[in-house]
């Protein structure tokens, strides 16, 4: 074969980073970038409509910028009347385009992605190059190093050889402020402000606006809205976004970052995941600029350590169980969990206030932060006993951060516990006392939270009881539950069994 081109660099809708490790040290003389707007990305599930158009309107501008860079990029539509609908079959038609000598490209996020890219050096009449994602302070190998041998795999420990590695937040070989973790700090519920920061809302430009009729007219049964976009879309619109969360929230980001709020969808949360896993943000350069607000002292230490933590910690930490444990992971179920997720998941029309505010801001914004998604949305599918897999698939489809990679371990093994404890000590399972404590959700329902039994009692009260009751088999002996179980030990037969009635009661309602 005669090659008119060195390289074709596909790059993907999560690596909308410049310098991306397919990028450097290519030629833009001599290489074509590929990038591929394809159904089959778009509807291997449901995802929001919201999340697709950030996505395609993100590509299409990372696309110019990387023009203004030197690089010619070949950019096929979705709409394209010969669009393949797949990675594959893109590839496919730029291999006899192009005709070039090697294709290289950066290690996809998920496993999917990944078995189609390996299949590829068989496919086509020229060398396949996967180069690895630099973006991440621990490789795979790394992280299998770390875990090996360990009996458990906890994220704590995990998060302090990152801090070492990084040497972020470390007074010489010490944890700045001597300890490592100040989570207990950051535990309060907030109230109403009307100095509360918000995020930038971003007004759509000619591209985006053209995506989202696209989006609105090819994906009408998804999932969510288009009414509320106001993603950033850009590198330059990201970094405002950056900047602005440092400036005005960061400072109260930790102490408040459990906090819920009715009608507050954003409190002092950063909303930068979406351009963090996009591509559009550096995380490890978000975090030197955190610790640098620390060390300028307008940053308290427990709110800079959070942050961090959620980023080279939880992010690094989640990454690192999802390429190890493999495609099976998807399947677990310890728990034999079963039931179908309530419809009131694609629509958010349910009397508990709480589900409502935080389903109804998901379907409107593609977001939620994440103790709405842990100790709401998750917490009641736990407790109803929700199959794993299918709440999988709903946090997969309904949020823009979403990529399997770090959403199907936050939530199949830390939010629903289906991996047995592999990362998580304990399920995260709670009656609506913890509910009331965090937010102000309980003042404005319809059920009393103070109630455990009746037509008016908040129904996460009797489902947590049940939760441990039904489950005590596989729980019973977790050190981390014994307080509960002794809890539930003390009762009387008869406050039990109307316990256990009134959940199953309500179970019922929901089939």
């Amino acid at each position: 074969m005669k090659h008119s081109v060195e390289t074709l660099i596909p790059v993907l809708g999560d690596q909308l980073t410049p310098d991306i490790a397919s990028l450097k040290g290519a030629n833009p003389e001599t290489s074509v970038v590929l990038m591929m707007e394809v159904d089959e990305e778009a509807t291997y599930v449901r995802h929001h409509k919201a999340k697709i158009a950030f996505i395609l309107s993100a590509m299409r501008h990372h696309a110019d910028r990387l023009r203004g860079l030197g690089w010619t990029v070949d950019y096929v539509r979705l709409d394209d009347a010969d669009n393949a609908g797949s990675f594959t079959g893109e590839v496919a038609r730029a291999v006899e385009r192009h005709a070039p000598a090697t294709i290289c490209v950066t290690e996809p996020g998920e496993w999917r992605v990944r078995a189609a890219i390996d299949g590829w050096a068989d496919k086509f009449d020229c060398l396949v190059e996967i180069v690895e994602d630099d973006r991440f302070v621990c490789s795979h190998a790394s992280f299998d190093a770390w875990a090996t041998d360990r009996k458990q795999l906890r994220m704590e420990y995990f998060y302090r050889e990152m801090r070492r590695k990084t040497g972020l937040l470390m007074a010489g070989d010490k944890p700045e402020g001597g300890q490592w973790n100040y989570d207990a700090e950051n535990r309060k519920p907030a109230q109403n402000d009307l100095l509360m920061p918000r995020p930038i809302a971003f007004r759509s430009d000619d591209i985006t606006r053209e995506v989202i009729a696209l989006v609105a007219d090819r994906f009408a049964d998804h999932p969510g809205s288009l009414d509320q976009f106001e993603f950033a879309v850009t590198h330059e619109e990201a970094m405002r976004a950056q900047r602005h969360f440092l400036k005005s929230a960061l400072p109260d980001f930790g102490t408040y970052q459990d906090a819920m709020l009715t009608g507050e969808p954003y409190l002092w949360h950063a909303v930068l995941s979406p351009y963090i896993n996009a591509g559009l943000l550096d995380p490890i350069d978000l975090c030197r600029k955190v610790e640098a607000e620390y060390r300028a002292g307008r940053v308290p230490l427990n709110s800079a350590e959070g942050f961090i933590r959620q980023i080279i910690g939880w992010r690094e930490y989640v990454r690192g169980i999802y390429w190890r444990e493999g495609p099976d992971y998807a399947q677990r179920n310890f728990l034999n969990a079963k039931r179908d997720l309530p419809a009131f998941y694609w629509t958010g029309q349910t009397d508990m206030h709480c589900l409502s505010q935080a389903i109804g801001q998901t379907l409107d914004r593609a977001y939620a932060h994440h103790i709405q998604r842990l100790m709401i949305t998750g917490n009641f599918a736990l407790l109803i006993g929700a199959d794993p897999h299918q709440v999988h698939l709903w946090y997969l489809e309904v949020y823009a951060d979403a990529y399997e990679w770090v959403e199907l371990p936050n939530t199949l093994g830390m939010s629903q516990f289906a991996d047995g404890g592999l990362l998580g000590s304990k399920p995260y399972a709670s009656s609506g006392a913890y509910i009331d404590r965090m937010s102000d959700y309980c003042r404005s329902c319809r059920y009393d939270v103070k109630q455990r039994v009746g037509p008016d009692a908040c129904p996460f009260n009797a489902l947590y009881w049940d939760f441990l009751a039904r489950n005590r088999g596989k729980l019973g002996d977790n050190p981390r539950l014994s307080m509960p179980y002794r809890n539930w030990d003390r009762m009387e037969a008869d406050t039990q069994n109307a316990l256990i009635k009134q959940a199953r009661g309500f179970l019922q309602s929901l089939d």
